[in-house]
């Protein structure tokens, strides 16, 4: 009766601590999978943020080159080159 007590908790143990190993393994995949999904979420924001600010500056890019289009490109009374 004892050697099946032994038997009994011995094995309780060892199942405790597959349990744990199993504990920790899907604990590191899920902080793998989270980190590499923070990290697309963060690349996906930086895409979105440069996209934002490119488009800022090409509307204040063709503004300039409108202006610089309307403006007279000689002085006035002078020759044209020959």
């Amino acid at each position: 009766m004892w050697v099946a007590l032994g038997v009994f908790v011995a094995l309780q143990i060892y199942f405790v601590q597959e349990m744990l190993a199993a504990l920790m393994l899907f604990t590191g995949l899920f902080v793998v999978c989270g980190v590499i999904a923070l990290g697309l979420y963060l690349i996906d924001k930086a895409s979105r943020w440069g996209i934002g600010m490119a488009g800022s500056q090409a509307k204040k890019a063709l503004v300039v080159a409108e202006e610089i289009s309307k403006k007279q490109l000689r002085r006035p009374r002078s020759e044209p080159a020959r």
